[in-house]
């Protein structure tokens, strides 16, 4: 990928290769770069538009891993901190999969406004190994039940799995608020059904019997 330079990166996370003429790249390295993305254009990504985000990001290091070929910068007012998109983890960074796709650096992410702290060796409720002892960037909590507790990793996949129409608390079963809680806080779910009716699992569970099971069927 010329945008964050790496052969292999988590697909979950930067998306699809994509390549047209001389210009290689993720996907969601081209929706999170600086000044390439813009919504409402029919036009799409332009390959000029592109070209001009590689040369900018050649000039720019990661403050994370220090390599040049930054092409996100943090979303604050004032704030040059750029980093690639599978450094952002890592570096304690928040990219939003929606809407315009902003991208914070550690100081400047949101956080959770909900007001909420877990008792000691509270578990995760997707892993159910313990959480940390407040809201972190690898802790959150359900902003609708104030109960339900997760890794950051944990909610990840299981947003990948569960889907933008299957998305909601383990706990409390609420979707909207939840969801939207999740976007915003850095969490990429998918606009597609459940990976368990996509990959026909639980076809079995949807036929119906059609035979009589009497010894002498009338």
């Amino acid at each position: 990928c010329m945008l964050c330079g790496r052969a292999e990166a988590d697909p979950d996370l930067c998306g699809r290769k994509m390549e047209k003429q001389d210009i290689c790249a993720h996907e969601f390295c081209l929706f999170f770069a600086n000044e390439i993305f813009h919504p409402g254009c029919k036009d799409g990504v332009l390959l000029k538009d592109v070209r001009r985000a590689i040369k900018r990001a050649a000039r720019k290091h990661c403050f994370v891993c220090g390599e040049t070929g930054a092409a996100i910068t943090c979303h604050e007012t004032g704030c040059d901190r750029s980093f690639h998109l599978p450094c952002a983890v890592e570096g304690g960074c928040v990219t939003q999969f929606f809407g315009l796709y902003r991208s914070f650096c550690w100081e400047h992410r949101p956080e959770q406004a909900v007001e909420a702290s877990p008792e000691e060796n509270t578990p995760g409720l997707i892993c159910l190994e313990p959480v940390e002892e407040n809201k972190s960037y690898s802790t959150m909590v359900c902003p609708a039940c104030k109960h339900a507790w997760f890794h950051r990793g944990c909610m990840q996949k299981q947003a990948l799995h569960a889907g933008f129409s299957s998305f909601r608390c383990p706990h409390c079963q609420n979707e909207y608020r939840f969801l939207m809680e999740i976007l915003t806080m850095g969490i990429r779910i998918p606009f597609r059904a459940p990976s368990w009716e996509e990959n026909g699992a639980y076809e079995q569970l949807y036929e119906r019997h059609s035979r009589c099971d009497a010894c002498q069927c009338l």
